[in-house]
């Protein structure tokens, strides 16, 4: 297909920065988190990349997947991260385990993103980790960390990284904080298991930025928006953005960045956060 080649091979170095270190660091690409219908307005909005959804892609029939491959490659718009990785419906913890079935889907997940260029996938997927009640949280971390080591060596033979991503306790009941998102990064100990900073769970769960400093070396990838009802982050004064952004500085985080939030005037509102997050991590 040739889909990989030429995605990777778009990407351009925008401009460079410099850490609060004062050493040069690439400036970060900002992406948008979307959905497959959203591809036009993503692209048209000015986003260096989307990041589209793991499971939308899986579900796709073969045709339909030839279709998106081939328009995202006519369009030249990168897919470097996918989200939303694991579908509810194939638990990953509790009674209701099934390792064939899991492995099953990673595999064609895997295959799909891999071809569109994606070297990062995001994995949240609250309903697909959360334990039923009276399923012991002991075991269902045992579970958690088995599946992850084994999706570390299928996600290693695509090149591809598997960025954990802690989420707020009203989405799932497992791994809600980045320290425990550390947690399961060590115990799992696969360098192709990283970690995802979202800034509306990181904040939602009232933890304190920098933690960031701590798992430094683990983080892979950034999710961000207006904490205040997860919309558009548009003004350094509408919310307290210095100390996740200044930790992000300090790390001298230069990978991608993707705005997960939700806006009632798309394409006003999208070249204003673009710029926003360019001018918080100190790009010109």
């Amino acid at each position: 297909m040739g889909v990989r080649f030429l995605l990777v091979t778009s990407f351009v170095v925008l401009s460079f920065c410099t850490s609060t270190a004062g050493e040069p660091t690439r400036a970060v690409r900002v992406g948008y988190c979307a959905s497959l219908a959203e591809i036009d307005a993503v692209k048209s909005a000015g986003f260096d990349y989307i990041e589209l959804r793991t499971s939308e892609i899986a579900a796709l029939s073969d045709a339909d997947y030839e279709k998106l491959a081939d328009k995202l490659e006519q369009i030249k718009l990168p897919v470097p991260v996918t989200y939303l990785f694991i579908p509810a419906d194939i638990k990953l913890t509790g009674p209701q385990v099934n390792q064939d079935q899991q492995m099953d889907y990673v595999r064609k997940a895997l295959d799909r993103v891999f071809k569109l260029g994606t070297s990062t996938v995001v994995f949240g997927s609250g309903s697909a980790r959360r334990y039923p009640d009276g399923f012991s949280k002991e075991e269902a971390l045992r579970q958690l960390v088995d599946f992850c080591k084994r999706l570390g060596p299928e996600a290693r033979k695509r090149g591809i990284t598997i960025a954990i991503e802690p989420l707020r306790k009203e989405e799932s009941n497992i791994i809600n904080s980045l320290a425990e998102g550390l947690q399961l990064v060590k115990a799992v100990h696969d360098s192709n298991i990283q970690l995802n900073v979202d800034y509306y769970h990181l904040a939602m769960e009232k933890e304190d930025p920098a933690v960031i400093l701590e798992a430094k070396k683990y983080v892979r990838h950034v999710h961000t928006a207006n904490p205040q009802g997860r919309v558009f982050p548009l003004k350094w004064e509408e919310y307290n953005y210095g100390p996740f952004y200044e930790s992000l500085r300090k790390i001298r985080y230069d990978k991608e960045i993707s705005i997960e939030a939700q806006t009632k005037d798309f394409q006003h509102e999208a070249p204003q956060a673009i710029a926003f997050v360019r001018r918080a991590l100190g790009a010109p």
